[in-house]
């Protein structure tokens, strides 16, 4: 089957999602972001992997810290950027999408960074530009709905790898809100991707999808059984604005039995390493002597992600 990220050639044309992408991209793209490390640190200013293309940020959801590193990991590349605050502009005025899409085309837009509500959106302007013949124009998902958030999922594989350094020998739990997390799918799709044998999911009934088995995870509602002998944490945050109706009994209840504490940490392993994807809830999801702590990395991730968005910007102008 053909994979609409990916060219005849195998080179990544478009970031959707990280289900059905290919180990060895998924790696280059690790690879790729290693030297940029230096350049998100500011070591060094700028590169001119993108002089003279225009990258359009479509923020449909409201996300401070996503988009800055975007616009960071553009600028860094010498790339024009352009954000555009979608909530007060052309869309609420009744302009559909894909209307939106072909007017910034007619912009020269090189790059589109696309962050909307619904499932799917990315993709559907990914296959409106191929059936247009727009080739040359690359789409990156910064999130869409429930569904993915792939430049996150590959900032966590770099971070990973980085304190890791691979992935065959690991045992990652991912704790807390799975169900409204697109950061936890494209997180245990990389990994389940890269060969890691035990990805654990963590959480309580209310709040794991249905099925998430199939994912090839295995589920733990006991927090102290799912983190035992773990070398990674990833703690997700809890997303009350995505809830409908009563999934938990209180934030105080959450954090007393799924909130990560020095003692809960204690059952993993001792170099163990705990992640955020942001931001987060203090004293609900994670405790600030943790997340503050020895262990936690919380802070390198952000510092990654801008290399990790800047590998796949470069990646995709190549192609």
């Amino acid at each position: 089957m053909n994979n609409p990220q990916l060219n005849d050639k195998g080179e990544l044309i478009h970031l959707l999602t990280l289900e059905g992408l290919p180990a060895e991209v998924i790696g280059r793209i690790l690879d790729t972001a290693v030297p940029f490390v230096s350049v998100a640190e500011r070591d060094v200013k700028k590169v001119p992997l993108l002089r003279g293309k225009t990258v359009f940020n479509l923020f449909f959801e409201n996300s401070t810290r996503t988009r800055t590193t975007f616009e960071i990991a553009a600028k860094r590349l010498s790339a024009d950027v352009i954000n555009l605050n979608i909530g007060v502009s052309s869309t609420s005025k009744g302009e559909t999408l894909l209307d939106t899409i072909d007017n910034l085309v007619a912009m020269n837009a090189d790059m589109f960074v696309v962050r909307h509500g619904q499932s799917g959106a990315p993709h559907l302007i990914a296959r409106h530009l191929s059936a247009a013949g727009q080739t040359g124009i690359h789409v990156i998902n910064a999130g869409d709905g429930r569904h993915a958030h792939p430049t996150q999922g590959l900032l966590d594989l770099f971070t990973i790898r980085h304190y890791k350094h691979e992935f065959s020998r690991l045992t990652v739990a991912i704790v807390g809100d799975l169900l409204h997390s697109r950061v936890a799918r494209s997180l245990i799709h990389g990994l389940t991707t890269l060969g890691t044998p035990e990805v654990r999911a963590i959480g309580p009934q209310t709040l794991l999808p249905a099925a998430i088995e199939s994912l090839g995870v295995h589920v733990f509602h006991d927090m102290a059984d799912g983190l035992r002998g773990a070398d990674v944490i990833v703690m997700l945050r809890l997303q009350s604005e995505r809830m409908k109706g009563a999934l938990l009994p209180s934030a105080g209840e959450f954090f007393k039995h799924y909130g990560l504490t020095q003692d809960k940490l204690a059952l993993a392993k001792p170099d163990a390493i705990v992640m955020h994807p942001g931001p987060m809830n203090r004293g609900v999801e994670i405790d600030s002597a943790v997340a503050d702590g020895k262990h936690s990395v919380i802070l390198p991730q952000v510092t990654f992600g801008i290399a990790v968005r800047m590998a796949v910007m470069s990646m995709l102008a190549s192609s």
